[in-house]
């Protein structure tokens, strides 16, 4: 599924090809967006690990923060109230960069997928 990217905050769904991942991507600002949890899911590692390279990829300036990272507003259900907490969520360019770097055979499949 090519993501459509005239549709601003639509949603696709990505699914791994033995299809033991369903992913809710966020397209905003005419990209792709996944958090920390998503991007361990993605690439089925841990979270620690997603954020370590996220950290050598900023520190040596392969990408810029301030132009893969961005924080959304989401709102959960807690009891009787309602919370909104902001939530970090990377670009394609980070996606991708992180999917070169982790030892994980999910990489490929979402790179074609996400350049068609």
């Amino acid at each position: 599924m090519k993501p459509d990217t005239d549709n601003k905050g639509k949603i696709v769904i990505y699914k791994t090809p033995e299809g033991k991942t369903d992913l809710e991507v966020k397209l905003v600002r005419e990209t792709l967006w996944l958090n920390q949890y998503q991007l361990a899911d993605l690439f089925a590692t841990d979270r620690t690990s997603i954020l370590k390279h996220i950290r050598n990829i900023y520190r040596t300036s392969e990408l810029r923060e301030e132009a893969t990272c961005a924080k959304f507003a989401q709102v959960q259900q807690e009891s009787a109230r309602s919370v909104t907490r902001q939530i970090l969520y990377y670009n394609l360019d980070m996606i991708l960069s992180v999917g070169y770097r982790v030892n994980s055979m999910r990489g490929t499949p979402f790179r074609i997928w996400a350049s068609h």
